[in-house]
């Protein structure tokens, strides 16, 4: 008996919404993607955080290479409380923090290129404590 694929469950809007991302770093290029992503990219991710546009901002790498499925190296961990404000804009944000503008595009530019894959992986949360069972 074939079964079919079911939706997802809906996440209630009061709650915060949890999005992970995903990359996969080329061989060899680890160290230099989290120099990028740590000097431009996770400093506008706190500026979002303190600004009350996320809840949290975490990062993780795999314990193990080769560990689980092993077709990611580095991962965020994205939360966004409901009712997030929308400003400032990531415009906003870079123009007070990145003021030579042309550098901070070329080393956007460098982190994107060392990549090998990325994905996001926005999840709904489901309590089992209170879903009813199909069957």
């Amino acid at each position: 008996m074939a079964v079919g694929a079911q939706a997802p469950p809906r996440q209630a809007t009061a709650e915060p919404k949890t999005t992970w991302y995903f990359y996969t770093v080329k061989w060899g290029f680890q160290d230099e993607f989290l120099d990028l992503f740590q000097r431009n990219h996770y400093p506008i991710l706190k500026a979002k955080e303190k600004a009350g546009m996320f809840r949290s901002v975490r990062t993780y790498v795999p314990e193990f290479h080769g560990d689980g499925r092993a077709d990611w190296t580095f991962a965020v961990e994205l939360v966004v409380p409901p009712n997030a404000p929308t400003t400032p804009s990531d415009e906003e944000i870079i123009g007070r923090l990145y003021p030579d503008r042309a550098k901070f595009s070329r080393e956007e530019a460098r982190r994107f290129e060392v990549l090998a894959g990325h994905w996001d992986v926005p999840l709904n949360r489901l309590d089992l404590d209170t879903r009813k069972p199909t069957r």
